[in-house]
């Protein structure tokens, strides 16, 4: 009872120090739908979207690779997690929105050739370098979902004929979905606050957009509050997203588990 007054009255005072702070939420209300606003959640959500799938391909073909009887596939598997878990996302946003210094031109000789300047813009920097990100990380999770579905179901598979890839495909990977949705499900929520880092870029985001408004007005923590509350909103549709998916993937464990 004691933990709980505490943690009532700190709440109180947070709640308190907003509402009587200098803070103007008339200006929070007038920026909350801001044309610039809306277009930076706009980019928000489509980078993350697709910076998760081109994840969601890597991470697949990474895992399977990782558990492939191929030496040099598990070989390149490896290799891709550890380099891109083990360097930060904000230095592999910086090193692809730079590569231009390695490679001026990008293209095939003698048929096409363009200046790298004109093709690393800020949102292909960006796609690019959070997706590889999550694919490594996304690698991992998969291969934790498939070591969760028993080895022997593997050598059954291989018992009646299944290739590798075709017992990935019709007994493993499904079965392994329900161990996979709830990191894969967090990951995504964890990446759409990460892309905010893509602002470093130039890439025109939501808090980026928010921030180049205070930097006019001077509205530091209204402009801060717009943000975070769209950021809230869209981590509250994904996270309903996820436990839909949970539960559709979850269902015959469920309804094992009640009886």
């Amino acid at each position: 009872m004691v933990a709980v007054a505490l943690i009532l009255a700190f709440a109180a005072f947070i709640v308190v120090s907003f509402a009587r702070g200098q803070i103007d939420w008339t200006t929070t209300g007038e920026y909350f739908a801001w044309p610039t606003v809306m277009r930076g959640l706009v980019n928000t959500i489509w980078i993350s979207v697709a910076s998760m799938v081109l994840g969601i391909v890597l991470g697949v073909a990474c895992a399977v690779a990782r558990g492939s009887p191929n030496p040099v596939l598990r070989a390149v598997a490896i290799f891709y997690a550890w380099f891109f878990r083990g360097t930060p996302v904000i230095l592999q946003l910086l090193i692809w929105f730079n590569l231009a210094l390695v490679f001026p031109h990008i293209g095939i000789p003698g048929l096409w050739q363009e200046r790298t300047v004109y093709i690393i813009t800020p949102a292909f920097a960006a796609l690019v370098g959070l997706g590889l990100n999550e694919g490594a990380y996304i690698s991992e999770i998969v291969r934790a979902g498939m070591l969760s579905v028993d080895r022997g179901q593997f050598e059954a598979a291989k018992s009646i004929g299944m290739s590798y890839f075709l017992s990935l495909r019709r007994i493993i990977m499904p079965q392994a979905m329900r161990v996979v949705i709830p990191p894969l499900g967090n990951e995504f929520i964890g990446l759409l606050k990460t892309s905010s880092l893509a602002s470093i870029i130039g890439f025109s985001d939501l808090l980026r957009n928010a921030q180049d408004i205070y930097y006019n007005n001077a509205k530091v923590i209204e402009l801060l509050m717009v943000a975070g509350f769209w950021y809230l909103a869209v981590v509250s549709v994904a996270s309903i997203g996820q436990m839909g998916l949970e539960r559709r993937f979850g269902r015959g464990y469920a309804s094992t588990a009640r009886r």
